[in-house]
């Protein structure tokens, strides 16, 4: 198993995951469209994707899109895109890809939005204080 950071020009070997991702979570399969956005917000610096990989196959990934908080005062992190493929879970490989994650891309807070049934997994990778509830905008104005 190899952690890597996952440029722009590797979209094509994040696809394949991140759809997978994608319909674990029951949300839309991402489009040519939103696969063209990703790569640019990834040349942009806006998101980094770090991945886990046996031979050239993606098994596992996360991303940490880069901000601003006043929780540290420095550059903090928001996790997402979290996956592990089925059958490569309970190896060990979630708590690594994490700590991979954390250590490249600097960030000196991280934090996770996630669903009441993922909350304990979260605390055993770490994410162990609670901010209280994050909420999305449904961008209707």
């Amino acid at each position: 198993m190899e952690f890597v950071e996952l440029k722009a020009t590797e979209i094509e070997r994040l696809k394949p995951l991140h759809a997978a991702y994608k319909l674990a979570i029951g949300e839309d399969a991402p489009t040519d469209g939103d696969f063209a956005s990703l790569a640019e917000a990834m040349e942009a610096g806006r998101i980094r994707f770090f991945g886990c990989a046996e031979g050239d196959a993606l098994v596992g990934c996360c991303s940490v899109a880069p901000t601003f908080s006043t929780f540290c005062y420095d550059t903090a992190g928001v996790f997402e895109d979290f996956y592990i493929l089925p059958e490569y879970r309970h190896r060990g490989i979630a708590r690594r890809l994490v700590a991979f994650a954390v250590r490249k891309s600097g960030v000196k807070s991280l934090t996770v939005g996630c669903a009441d049934c993922d909350v304990e997994m979260y605390k055993a990778l770490g994410f162990d204080i609670a901010l209280g509830n994050m909420l999305a905008h449904g961008m209707e104005v």
